[in-house]
Parts: C-alpha cells; sequence; structure tokens
C-alpha cells in the first residue's frame, strides 16, 4: 500500500483533503462524449476517470473487500470522489498555468528516481515489476508524479507570504504552556494482587518487617514492576486514580494499607520525596519548535482557504456529463 499511496494516490490523497463542498457546474462549455466532464474548455476523459476507478477497484480486491456495485451509494460515493479529484486537478493545471508555474519532464524524472531509490532502491526491474501487478502504466505513474508537483508549486506560491512572529510564539506557549510541562513525579514500589485476603495478609507481613522487594517478585501480578520489586516511577495523573492520589500522598517510606482499583488491590510504598512539577523554557529550540508549528498550521490554512475560494472561482467554468455530476453539485449537469 506505501507504494501504491506514491504512486497513484498520494496526490489523490493530498487534493481530496482540500477538495470542496462542490465543485460548481453549468457553465456553457460542452462535455464530449468520451469525456466526465470538463474544466474551463479542459475536458476530463473516461479513460482518466476509469484509471482511478481502476486503482480502487485494486485496492479493495487487495483489502480482500467486495468493489461496490454499480447504483449502490457507496460505488457513488467512489465515483464522486474521481470526479472531484479529478475536476480539482484539472483546476490546480489552470491556476498554475496562470501563475507561469511549470513542471518539466526533467522535475518529473528527477521525483520518479528519488521514488525508485526510497521504494526499490533504484532497481527499475522491481519498479516495472511493481507496476505490472497494479495494472499501471508508467505513462500513468508519470502524470500523477506531475499532479504531485503542480501541488507542491502551487502551495508555495499561495503561502510563500505567510510569517510567524516572535509574539505569534510567545502568545502560543503561554497559551499552551502545560503541554510543555513536566507533572509532579515520584519514585514507588507497589504489590499488586487479585483479592483483598491476599493483601491484607502481605500488608501485616510488612508491617511485620517483611520484605518489601522480595514479596513484591513472589506475588505481584504487575509484570511491568514485579522483577524490579515492585519499583517504578509515576507521574501525576497518570495512573488509575485510587492508586494516583494514595502515592502522592504518603510520606516517603509509609506502607499504605491494600488500595482497591479496577486491576486488583495494591500496597505502595514511596521511596522519594515528590519530584516538583516543571515547565519547559521558552529557550532557542522551543522557539523554532513553536515557530514550525505555527507556520505549518497557517500555511496549510492559507491553502485551504484559496482552495475554497478556487472553488467558487470555478463555479460557472465546470460542467459534468449525464450521470457524473458529483452529489454535492446542485446544478444540473450537461450530456455529452
Amino acid at each position: 500500500m506505501a507504494r501504491r499511496s506514491l504512486l497513484i494516490l498520494a496526490a489523490l490523497v493530498a487534493l481530496l483533503a482540500l477538495v470542496g463542498a462542490g465543485c460548481g457546474g453549468g457553465s456553457d462549455d460542452s462535455v464530449s462524449e468520451n469525456s466526465v466532464a470538463v474544466v474551463d474548455g479542459q475536458q476530463i476523459t473516461k479513460g482518466q476517470f476509469e484509471a482511478l476507478i481502476s486503482q480502487a477497484r485494486k485496492t479493495f480486491k487487495d483489502q480482500k473487500r467486495a468493489f461496490p456495485k454499480a447504483g449502490t451509494a457507496e460505488r457513488k460515493q467512489i465515483n464522486d470522489q474521481a470526479i472531484q479529484f479529478l475536476v480539482q486537478r484539472a483546476q490546480f493545471d489552470k491556476e498554475a498555468e496562470a501563475k507561469g508555474i511549470k513542471i518539466s519532464d526533467a522535475d518529473v524524472d528527477k521525483r520518479l528516481d528519488q521514488i525508485k531509490k526510497q521504494y526499490f532502491g533504484g532497481d527499475q526491474k522491481r519498479y516495472e515489476k511493481q507496476l505490472k501487478q497494479q495494472g499501471l502504466s508508467d505513462e500513468q505513474v508519470r502524470a500523477d508524479v506531475r499532479a504531485q508537483l503542480v501541488q507542491e508549486k502551487l502551495f508555495n506560491s499561495v503561502t510563500k507570504d505567510i510569517k510567524v512572529t516572535d509574539a505569534d510564539v510567545a502568545a502560543y506557549y503561554q497559551k499552551n504552556k502545560a503541554q510543555y510541562g513536566t507533572p509532579e513525579q515520584r519514585d514507588v514500589r507497589h504489590i499488586l494482587v487479585k483479592t483483598r485476603a491476599q493483601a491484607d495478609k502481605i500488608y501485616g507481613q510488612l508491617k511485620s518487617g517483611g520484605d518489601f522487594a522480595a514479596l513484591a517478585k513472589q506475588f505481584s501480578q504487575d509484570p511491568g514492576s514485579k522483577n524490579q520489586g515492585g519499583k517504578l516511577t509515576i507521574t501525576k495523573g497518570q495512573t488509575v486514580a485510587p492508586f494516583d492520589q494514595t502515592a502522592f500522598l504518603l510520606r516517603k517510606n509509609e506502607i499504605s494499607k491494600p488500595v482497591k482499583t479496577q486491576y486488583g488491590y495494591h500496597i505502595i510504598q514511596p521511596l522519594s520525596a515528590v519530584k516538583p512539577a516543571t515547565t519547559q523554557p521558552l529557550n532557542k529550540n522551543l522557539k523554532t519548535q513553536i515557530r514550525q508549528q505555527l507556520l505549518s498550521q497557517k500555511r496549510n490554512e492559507a491553502m485551504t482557504n484559496w482552495v475554497k475560494g478556487l472553488d467558487k472561482s470555478y463555479q460557472d467554468k465546470v460542467s459534468y456529463g449525464t450521470g457524473f455530476a458529483p452529489a454535492s453539485t446542485d446544478t444540473t449537469a450537461t450530456t455529452g
């Protein structure tokens, strides 16, 4: 699936994530007999559509799932996604042309070489074998790679002026300070058993000077700590509530009475004082991390808004062949 995602569906996944609620429709452009739609004069052929459906069939087959039959809601959804993807791709091609963005054969060759090295170790025969297994042609792969490069360059063009200021970083840090902190921690040890009777018996042994570590190794039902004599480091709020409350309230070395949780009965003994909570300061490294995170968010939001605007601008420039209009399109499809 990783290879198929990159070779065929990477562009589909990326673009469908940006597809708006509607793709326009009802322009004066005529849809040719061999097309499913037309976008500002650019025909989307039935061959392109069937190639996507063929890949969907292959994916279902690989997952041992029955492909939805024609006329079902599930099949309609798949058809609609394929149409929306192809319309979106055509719109992107138009916008790239308007912005002077060009993808050369050399650009496609370079990206395809990277794919072959990453997924096939640079072995051309392995690459060709994979295409044959998937029923793909090199031409189809190159078309998808080209579309992906168009999308990347459009993304860079749309988002090139977006900036994140120091004030943005500081404000985000203050608002989300808790995620950059470490809650209180404590080193403890415990013995977990299933019944209250056994817990009471072990508690009595401990109060009479019994060896905690030895009893933990012998009786504890906690596989993560029993071989360490019951020792573990806990973080405030990250264990079940009764255990958490008791462990942080006890004095150092104090032995608790049996504490019931969903796992059974615990006898707990803190081995250290409570380590205070700490907060990571807004240092250079954290500023860089937050800046990159905010920049990515802002760029993605800008691209999403741009695509929404694109859908509106093409509202009257997209027409569909009979039976191919997506369900989200509320205009009448033209006949082919």
